[in-house]
């Protein structure tokens, strides 16, 4: 038998619709003869007083009183929930906000509606919540995990640790906030996985939101050409490799030599860039700088045995020579040199 959740994404979205529809539907029936009521069925009616939530007659039909908690309280929590989320959407961490304000209604709308429904058949509310506040006492000395749960998710919200939206790195797991809800929080990483983590759990969080990232790209050269050659064609081209990668915030820069490796010269290049676009930007710089070495006959080595092969490679000349001097002078200054030590290799 296959379940709700085995269903395609599409058919649970319809589902999902037609359900909220016909509650809908059901909830605006109920208010057109709570409102109207009064008049089809006159005042006085048995139904028209089971209807009424507010009525304090005691001859209700005691089915009709359970539907009409249902429909009002759980409408009167979807409406504020609505009307909330509409005062939020013009705050920046609204949506973060409204998660836990909603989580908060949809479970104070449910406590009320037990309450009444036990109330309608004549159980001693009063009694009960002297009852639960003892009750309280002594759960509550077993509940502090849950406690600490939902104040430090108030925490996470009001002092902006985070917010929907963000690409955040907690425990090793890198993952964009989904949620952020009364007791737990739900991460996605770029794979589409989902993290569940309590709130309380939260204690060291890298935000990389919060700020631009820098993007290293690492190319290699063969040991036979001229770096000073290389680097002058790529001063007169690196401007146009940023204009070509839209996602490129600042950069690129070069940063000189990184390593000179068992089969060639590693040049390192760095730009920086929002979190989100990160692995974009680092396969659109690799490419690029494929095609200018391609267009200007710079090899990039390969594994491979060499028993004896001669190459000829392109010499520099005093022209070269000099713009790649300036080059690497001017590059040394530039403002990606501070972030440079997190990306040694």
């Amino acid at each position: 038998m296959i379940t709700f959740k085995e269903k395609s994404p599409k058919t649970q979205k319809i589902v999902s619709r037609t359900i909220t529809v016909l509650l809908l539907l059901l909830a605006a029936a109920y208010f057109v003869l709570l409102i109207g009521g009064r008049w089809f069925f006159g005042e006085d009616s048995r139904f028209y007083r089971s209807l009424n939530p507010f009525s304090g007659a005691g001859d209700y039909i005691k089915w009709i009183r359970i539907l009409s908690y249902a429909f009002f309280f759980i409408t009167l929590g979807y409406v504020i929930r609505v009307f909330i989320s509409w005062i939020l959407s013009y705050m920046k961490r609204g949506k973060a906000i409204l998660n836990l304000l909603s989580s908060f209604i949809k479970y104070l709308s449910v406590l009320i509606f037990i309450f009444m429904t036990l109330k309608a058949f004549n159980v001693d509310t009063g009694t009960l919540l002297a009852g639960i506040g003892i009750l309280s006492l002594i759960v509550g000395l077993g509940a502090q995990p849950l406690i600490e749960d939902i104040i430090s998710g108030l925490f996470i919200v009001f002092e902006n640790v985070f917010d929907v939206g963000d690409i955040i790195i907690v425990d090793g797991f890198r993952g964009t906030v989904r949620e952020i809800g009364i007791r737990t929080t739900r991460f996605e990483d770029t794979s589409g996985n989902f993290k569940i983590m309590n709130n309380s759990d939260l204690r060291t969080v890298i935000n990389l939101t919060d700020h631009l990232t820098l993007v290293p790209c690492v190319v290699q050269i063969e040991y036979g050409e001229s770096i000073e050659r290389v680097e002058a064609v790529v001063k007169d081209h690196i401007r146009e490799i940023g204009a070509a990668i839209p996602d490129i915030v600042e950069g690129p820069f070069y940063k000189g030599v990184s390593e000179l490796g068992s089969s060639g010269v590693s040049l390192k290049f760095v730009a920086r860039c929002e979190e989100a676009n990160r692995f974009q930007v680092e396969r659109d710089m690799n490419r690029q700088f494929k095609l200018l070495f391609d267009a200007h006959d710079i090899n990039i080595p390969f594994t491979q045995v060499v028993l004896h092969q001669p190459t000829t490679f392109s010499t520099v000349n005093d022209s070269d020579r000099k713009k790649s001097q300036e080059f690497v002078d001017s590059q040394r200054s530039n403002k990606a040199e501070a972030a440079d030590n997190d990306y040694r290799g």
